[in-house]
């Protein structure tokens, strides 16, 4: 079984994603309160049956040092969902410099989309307003939480209000 519970810090904010089992384990061990079960699936003893984490709140706080995302070029596909940010496809993918390098544009999370090689060719030496692309949502810094629940391959309902994760539409 494959199932992924969210850890959430006592001030409700995420920390990491673990598997259903050791969640299980920290809110049997009482180190853990349940926060939001899996309706789908439940834990059986002989005699008893035990909702099966989803969610889950440590009973003390836990200092975690900061974890950023590394820029990557299989973390901006990730980012992008593997998809061309001007046209969707998700064949032939590259990276594409917003303000393309040759003006002055750096690497950097704001400025790195997914590309394919039809458009990053059509865009060329200019920015995407300029060659005529639109860009189907703005490019941004992932946080760390993002990046575990997007690497966990699930995507929780219940995950849902302790994420705020939102793609912001480019207006």
């Amino acid at each position: 079984m494959k199932l992924k519970a969210l850890v959430l810090n006592l001030d409700y904010t995420p920390i990491t994603i673990c598997t259903v089992q050791r969640a299980f384990l920290l809110v049997y061990l009482q180190k853990a309160d349940l926060i939001k079960a899996n309706n789908e699936y439940s834990f059986h003893t002989v005699s008893d049956t035990f909702s099966m984490p989803s969610v889950i709140k440590l009973n003390r706080y836990v200092t975690v040092p900061y974890k950023g995302v590394v820029l990557s070029r299989e973390n901006v596909f990730k980012r992008d969902g593997f998809k061309c940010q001007y046209c969707g496809t998700e064949k032939e993918l590259t990276l594409d410099h917003l303000v393309p390098k040759a003006r002055g544009g750096k690497t950097s999370w704001s400025n790195l989309v997914t590309a394919c090689k039809t458009c990053n060719s059509r865009k060329g030496d200019y920015s995407p307003e300029e060659a005529g692309l639109e860009l189907s949502f703005r490019p941004y810094r992932p946080s760390y939480i993002m990046y575990l629940k997007d690497l966990s391959g699930n995507n929780y309902d219940e995950w849902k209000p302790f994420l705020n994760y939102k793609k912001s539409k480019v207006a």
